[in-house]
């Protein structure tokens, strides 16, 4: 059945829009899983590849071993939640979450990068370039596949 037909059918008994406000809050919710996972997945690929050819191979001692889990899993918690505010929620389609995405992801990595090019020794615009253009690819990656499930979901 169509979710404005449901809807319309709960107005009319007396625990009136629960569904219609459950539709609204899994159509914010699954996007941002969406964009969550993806992220995760493009992350762990290109970090696999990258970091020893070009992390490790720059930064050398100043990276540990592996990696700590709490701050790596608050950035992606957090930063996949500003993919939804800055893209996912002011895209009108697929073309203008992935631009949206890849200027946030610019912005973002380039706030990051460009710092630690200017205050750390080791740290080179090669670094900064490859990481801020990673960064434009993983978060309008992440901005796609969080508009697509959005524009799957049943509308209320």
């Amino acid at each position: 059945m169509e979710w404005k037909k449901l809807c319309a059918r709960w107005e009319k008994r007396t625990d009136k829009n629960s569904d219609c406000a459950y539709m609204n809050v899994m159509r914010r919710i699954i996007p941002y899983i969406v964009t969550l996972v993806v992220m995760l997945m493009l992350d762990a690929i290109w970090l696999s590849l990258a970091s020893q050819a070009v992390y490790r191979a720059q930064l050398g001692d100043i990276l540990i071993p592996g990696f700590r889990l709490l701050p790596a899993l608050s950035f992606y918690l957090v930063y996949a939640f500003g993919i939804q505010i800055f893209a996912v929620a002011r895209a009108r389609s697929g073309k203008q979450a992935l631009g949206l995405g890849a200027a946030f992801g610019v912005f973002a990595y380039a706030t990051y990068d460009l710092t630690n090019w200017a205050t750390l020794r080791d740290w080179t615009f090669a670094l900064s370039l490859t990481d801020i253009c990673w960064g434009a690819v993983l978060t309008g990656a992440g901005a796609l596949a969080g508009y697509a499930a959005k524009r799957v979901l049943p509308k209320t």
